[in-house]
């Protein structure tokens, strides 16, 4: 017996989160399809189900428009969504779109003070040196004293000027909206010629594409770390390596890449043929001492995990009933 279609399908699902969604899905009675596989990587010819829900590296065929009732992202940012959107030709209706913009703002937050602390104290030297028990050039710096420039203070943002702040960080916000009355907001050259640290925790928009240029990151004058946990498209890798080859930069650390809907399955795959030269200069970073990085894993925590499983089926199940998600773009 043919078992029943799914009624969403949910590409880029690793195993714990597939196991969560399962779990949400079985329970209110969700027919469910899962893979950890991007869009592109499944290969499917049309949409497995009236609804599909991605994350950030899947790339979405304008041409299944038309046979989709919506999308669902399961990320906090939404701007692969309007791109899509955008891309669609004059006529063709945008199925509805969705997203789940808070489930993980502590989890991502505190992936920025890891790799941040990580920079700071040269913990890959440390792990590389224990060998030989050698001490030499690992002398770190603390963070109390440090001044740190967020930019893009938004739900993440905030959280990680919350967390830098009580450990005794002097805290600069960097935005175009200025809706938090605790921050204090300085235009980006005044966080340039100031900070020690910069955290990316901008969202992505065509106006902001490739914002930390050479140019910029040139006129930086405490030669700062870099971290970078919103979108890599912010942060180029031939950019970073040019400023960190220069001494612009003492450090990097990215859990977010440019281009990294290419990256992301030639990694997996092991076929190099695929990757463009940003992802190059990425690959030639990961060899520098000075350099961090993790495989967009800051969601990643066991209770971001089940808050983004749970809210993915109840949004779900309110645009089963309504024909809008809970949170829509």
């Amino acid at each position: 017996m043919t078992a029943p279609a799914p009624e969403i399908y949910c590409y880029e699902a690793f195993a714990e989160e597939a196991e969560r969604l399962r779990h949400y899905a079985d329970a209110a009675g969700v027919r469910i399809g899962l893979t950890p596989l991007t869009l592109q990587e499944a290969a499917h010819a049309a949409p497995p189900a009236p609804v599909i829900s991605i994350r950030t590296q899947s790339i979405l065929p304008p041409a299944w428009a038309p046979s989709l009732a919506g999308i669902l992202s399961r990320s906090t940012g939404h701007d692969h969504l309007l791109a899509y959107r955008t891309a669609l030709p004059p006529g063709v209706p945008c199925p509805a779109l969705g997203y789940l913009p808070r489930y993980c703002v502590r989890a991502v937050a505190e992936q920025a003070l890891l790799l941040t602390l990580s920079l700071l104290r040269h913990l890959p030297r440390q792990l590389a040196q224990f060998d030989r028990f050698k001490r030499d050039d690992l002398t770190g710096c603390e963070l109390s004293g440090r001044t740190a420039a967020v930019f893009g203070v938004g739900n993440i943002g905030h959280e990680i000027h919350a967390i830098l702040a009580a450990l005794g960080v002097r805290v600069l916000g960097v935005d175009l909206v200025r809706r938090h009355p605790d921050v204090a907001y300085v235009t980006p050259a005044d966080a340039l010629a100031q900070a020690d640290i910069l955290l990316c925790a901008m969202n992505l928009t065509p106006a902001n594409r490739g914002y930390f240029t050479p140019d910029l990151l040139r006129t930086a004058a405490r030669h700062p770390i870099l971290v970078n946990i919103a979108r890599g498209e912010l942060t180029p890798a031939l950019s970073l390596e040019a400023a960190l080859s220069a001494g612009h930069l003492s450090g990097a650390a990215l859990d977010v890449y440019n281009e990294e809907s290419t990256l992301a399955p030639a990694l997996r795959s092991g076929d190099p043929a695929t990757l463009t030269d940003d992802n190059r200069a990425l690959l030639r970073l990961r060899a520098r001492p000075d350099v961090i990085l993790t495989p967009h894993n800051a969601f990643n925590t066991r209770e971001a995990v089940e808050r983004k499983s749970s809210q993915s089926i109840e949004t779900y199940l309110r645009f089963r009933q309504t024909g809008s998600f809970l949170w829509p773009v």
